[in-house]
């Protein structure tokens, strides 16, 4: 597609503009530089944030600049959309952590060239009280304030001064990075709509109503249940890969309903529109084949953790279909057995009928132990054993710091013996 926002609108990508035909218009002819703000709250991004981070890698692979500015004062007073209740504050050492943290993740995809990462504690900090209200409180009217959404939704419960001046802050961050930076397109999420507006209207009074500021917000993203995209049963999905493994990464994406799968592909992929047509031809046809589920988690993972981690979390998948865990080494068993019970055992080699119940209690009793091994229902690191006298040795497999024990068909224990623990 010859112009970007083509693109977006055939992903759906898209759902307000400030100015459609302006901002078309306008990186038909330039090329420019666009940001979206992530405030320094936690110290991982989850997948929630790769919509609005797709479309500016889509921008920067045609040669835009994408900047990403990290809230280092708005992060320390928190903003007000999407929440019910007051944030709690966090200290500048966290906010400082986190923002170290969020750097490296950001900088693994998008890479140094042509992208910019900022602090608008950097601005924020150095403006006074008196300036503040009177270069910039000035400008905004208290009326249209309370009238915008992100406001409007916390009267009914209270909204502190602190939290109804993010907007404030947050103009002032497009203000500055319009001068500064020669940024012309702010996108969020809708519920940044208010926010991102206050922006376009402050930068209209101050540098003239002409001025190319344009600003774009992305669709809230739902599953075809209805539930919010990008949570799980174990919470969000983090891209810190200490916090979501690589393996559990790819079975997000490889798990995602038929129903959603092309709109993921299009959201969450570079593949073109030949390429997803293909898909979700081979989805209409041999839905069980799940090609078109194996692409997106193949595409997704390879862009936030490498080629690396797409083979080690295909070879995981195809190890526990399998039901044999022999190639697997000890760190792609701590990520293909995350989700299992674990227990911890600090011995040595036992009997199989002492592992079971004293030292793991994955049997409520010796006579169970017993039973279950004699008709063949214990497995230990994937294989049968049915012999009363067997003795378990955790130096005999992964580094000697995991024993798996299968009881029936799919009933996993992870157990973590000394060599894991210490």
């Amino acid at each position: 597609m010859s112009n970007i926002m083509d693109e977006l609108a055939w992903r759906g990508t898209i759902n307000q503009q400030t100015d459609a035909a302006g901002l078309k218009d306008y990186v038909t002819h330039h090329q420019i530089a666009l940001y979206c703000g992530v405030d320094p709250t936690g110290d991982s991004l989850h997948v929630g944030h790769l919509v609005t981070f797709m479309i500016l890698k889509r921008f920067q692979l045609q040669g835009h600049k994408p900047v990403i500015v990290i809230g280092g004062a708005t992060g320390s007073i928190g903003d007000p959309s999407g929440k019910k209740s007051e944030r709690v504050l966090q200290s500048m050492e966290q906010i400082r952590k986190n923002q170290a943290a969020l750097t490296k993740q950001m900088e693994r995809l998008f890479g140094t060239d042509n992208f910019e990462i900022v602090n608008n504690y950097d601005w924020l900090s150095q403006l006074d009280l008196l300036t503040f209200l009177r270069d910039y409180g000035k400008l905004f009217n208290v009326n249209n304030m309370l009238n915008k959404e992100i406001v409007a939704s916390r009267l009914q419960v209270g909204i502190s001064y602190t939290e109804f001046t993010y907007q404030i802050l947050q103009a002032i961050d497009f203000l500055t990075l319009y001068r500064q930076h020669q940024v012309r397109l702010q996108i969020g999420g809708g519920d940044q709509w208010g926010n991102i507006t206050a922006g376009i209207d402050l930068i209209h009074r101050l540098e003239g109503s002409d001025a190319p500021a344009f600003g774009l917000t992305i669709p809230l993203l739902l599953k075809a249940d209805g539930t919010k995209f990008g949570k799980t049963e174990g919470g969000a999905v983090w891209l810190d890969p200490k916090k979501t493994s690589p393996y559990e990464f790819y079975q997000f994406w490889f798990n995602t309903d038929d129903r959603d799968v092309i709109k993921y592909l299009k959201y969450f992929t570079f593949l073109d529109q030949q390429q997803i047509q293909t898909l979700a031809d081979q989805l209409a046809t041999a839905p069980e084949k799940r090609v078109a589920q194996r692409t997106l988690a193949r595409e997704v993972t390879r862009f936030v953790h490498g080629q690396t981690a797409v083979e080690q979390a295909e070879k995981i998948s195809q190890a526990l279909f399998a039901d044999d865990f022999s190639s697997l080494t000890a760190a792609e068993i701590e990520q293909g057995f995350s989700n299992v019970p674990s227990v911890d055992y600090a011995g040595g080699p036992v009997n199989i009928v002492a592992f079971l119940v004293d030292a793991t209690q994955i049997e409520p009793s010796r006579r169970q132990a017993r039973e279950d091994i004699r008709n063949g229902a214990i497995y230990i690191n994937g294989v049968r054993q049915q012999d009363v006298d067997f003795q378990v040795d955790p130096a005999q497999a992964f580094e000697g710091k995991f024993v798996i024990v299968r009881k029936g068909k799919k009933k996993y224990t992870l157990v973590r013996t000394t060599a894991s623990l210490n």
